[in-house]
């Protein structure tokens, strides 16, 4: 190889590192390909203050010149961070020295980045397309742009990828690690405002491949796991920051009540999954009809409501319908599971869709013709109050700082504390000698009932613990729904469920919240592809079982679990324990030796 190349190799990465797995064939193009990498990002950086569309009508309007639009600005943004990777090698070579230039990978970074980019441009482009009707209303300024884009692709493709970055072992300053939460809590709370409030289909799509792109960089660099070992050290930190940008999101709305009828619902679908969370990903038992719980305490709650409709003559406070809304759905996960939880597998999974399904058949019969009329039948149950708890009533709105707290905002705060109630709960289980259980349950029933765990009663009891916080949920949703009818609960809605875990990652809080959220926002802003959306939910899942089939957000059991023959993963796990566990044994096998010595030279 060149005198250049391994110029270029050792900027990237440290001396003695592993060899390099871009193909020699490639190498030796490293410098003019860094070249071209810079042109493309430079190209990035200038034609968003060109046009690139013909019509106003098409994204967020990209027809003026020298004032580039959001999206356009997203563009300028990813050409700076591109630019910086791949000029950034050359000072760290200077004032870095030895293991240090391993921290951050500036090459794979950089790759990542023009994929991103390559990406973002080309599904820009193609909205133009669709939304004006054909590539002939694609201005010059948007060829320019995904023309750099490619370059730069192009050109990062020839670059040595160097060796896994190391960013995540170094310890930094605690206000520094602090300050990282920080920013990062401050970009999903930009990222939740900026994606919910596009409301062209095409722009929320573009956004969405921006975010992602920004994840993969920030993965590909090293910077996401410096940010994940920062978070593990600071989860308090953490917590709390997470609950504030919660809390905050409302206030970004302007009051707007579709984006936080769209986050309330969000919120409500999430505290269900956490409650399926114990079922599947805990104890490992296949819930195809989990929906019926959550109807389970919205028609309680319903039934007992001060509504016109309601065929309960008893309205107790909102708190005691809360718990018997989910004693109620504890009793029917018990009632289910009783029989059927000595089953496993396909079996069980049969068993509770077709519960789901009766479920729905006995709400809708219960209509005083075919049954005593508690649900008014197929009509259900409409005109259910808002909710005042304490004297606070959820139904109007509230300025807040000068911002409007619309109706959704309250019930949308409600929910904040139930699901912070919940995962509590959950957190509190997965640690616990019942979480133990349920984790030994599921990774072998026969090897934990051979050790003694309670195998039919800790089944017996993830049912009825994630019924009854479906129930808490449904009690809430039938409040800010107005209206129970048994057509919300069908089947589908139970497999949205279980893809929302699988998707985020099983077993893990954050995991399920992340693929609670994508599968409950992803139809609300799509409609315009209401057709296809069972289509590309069906894709999304074979990609996500293809590339990371432990999920968004997995838990590291079940990540080593898929990727226990990954040789790139199990590489990165020597090197880490070759750079930080044998220095630590070598110290402290060498603090004996320094204490005997100071020892002797005392006597």
């Amino acid at each position: 190889m060149s005198t250049t190349t391994d110029t270029l190799t050792s900027a990237a990465g440290a001396p003695g590192a592993a060899p390099d797995s871009t193909p020699e064939r490639w190498s030796r193009f490293a410098p003019a390909g860094r070249v071209a990498a810079v042109v493309g990002a430079l190209l990035l950086i200038g034609t968003p203050y060109l046009s690139w569309a013909y019509g106003h009508e098409a994204l967020d309007d990209m027809t003026y010149t020298g004032g580039p639009s959001g999206l356009q600005f997203f563009a300028l943004l990813g050409g700076v961070v591109l630019l910086v990777l791949l000029l950034a090698p050359f000072p760290a070579r200077r004032f870095l020295h030895g293991r240090k230039q391993d921290r951050v990978n500036w090459n794979r970074g950089a790759l990542a980045a023009a994929i991103g980019a390559t990406a973002y441009l080309a599904v820009i482009l193609a909205a133009i397309a669709l939304e004006l009707g054909g590539l002939v209303n694609v201005d010059p300024g948007g060829w320019l742009a995904f023309a750099g884009a490619v370059l730069a692709l192009a050109g990062t493709l020839t670059l040595p990828k160097g060796v896994t970055p190391t960013l995540q072992w170094v310890r930094a300053p605690r206000w520094l690690q602090i300050l990282g939460i920080v920013a990062a809590m401050a970009g999903v709370l930009f990222a939740a405002a900026y994606g919910l409030g596009q409301d062209d289909g095409g722009s929320f799509i573009a956004f969405a491949v921006f975010l992602g792109s920004a994840v993969y960089v920030a993965h590909r660099s090293g910077i996401l796991g410096w940010l994940g070992t920062a978070a593990a050290q600071n989860r308090r930190v953490l917590v709390l920051s997470a609950f504030v940008v919660a809390f905050a999101f409302p206030f970004t709305q302007n009051g707007s009540d579709a984006n936080m009828s769209i986050a309330s619902q969000v919120l409500i679908f999430a505290a269900t999954a956490m409650g399926l969370n114990i079922v599947v990903g805990l104890a490992g038992l296949l819930d195809l009809g989990y929906i019926a719980f959550l109807g389970a305490g919205a028609f309680t709650a319903a039934t007992l409501s001060t509504s016109a409709f309601a065929t309960i003559d008893w309205h107790p406070p909102f708190l005691v319908v809360v718990l018997i809304s989910g004693a109620i759905s504890a009793t029917l996960g018990l009632i289910i599971g009783s029989p059927t939880l000595r089953v496993s597998g396909d079996y069980l999974a049969i068993v509770t869709l077709a519960f789901g399904e009766i479920f729905r058949i006995t709400m809708n019969n219960l209509d005083g013709q075919d049954g005593p009329n508690l649900t008014h039948g197929s009509n259900g149950i409409p005109g259910i109050p808002n909710l005042s708890l304490l004297g606070f009533d959820f139904g109007r709105p509230h300025a807040i700082l000068g911002v409007t707290i619309g109706r959704f905002s309250n019930y949308y705060w409600l929910m904040l504390l139930v699901i912070g109630l919940i995962i509590l709960v959950f957190t509190n289980l997965n640690h616990s000698r019942i979480g133990r259980g349920w984790v030994a349950i599921r990774e072998d029933e026969r090897a934990a009932e051979a050790m003694g765990v309670n195998v039919f009663g800790l089944k017996l009891l993830a049912f009825a613990g994630g019924a009854f916080l479906a129930g808490v949920a449904g009690a809430v949703k039938a409040h800010q729904d107005v209206s129970v009818t048994p057509d919300q609960y069908v089947f589908m809605e139970s497999a949205f469920l279980v893809a929302g875990i699988v998707l985020g990652g099983m077993g893990t809080v954050g995991g399920v919240l992340l693929g609670a959220s994508i599968l409950k926002l992803l139809p609300e802003k799509l409609r315009f592809f209401q057709d296809y959306r069972l289509l590309m939910f069906g894709i999304l899942l074979v990609v996500m079982m293809r590339i990371r089939p432990e999920g968004l957000m997995p838990d590291e059991r079940r990540q080593l679990e898929f990727h226990d023959e990954d040789e790139e993963l199990a590489e990165e796990i020597g090197e880490n324990v070759e750079q930080h566990v044998v220095p630590s044994l070598a110290g402290a096998q060498a603090v004996p030796a320094r204490a005997a010595a100071a020892s002797k030279e005392h006597r």
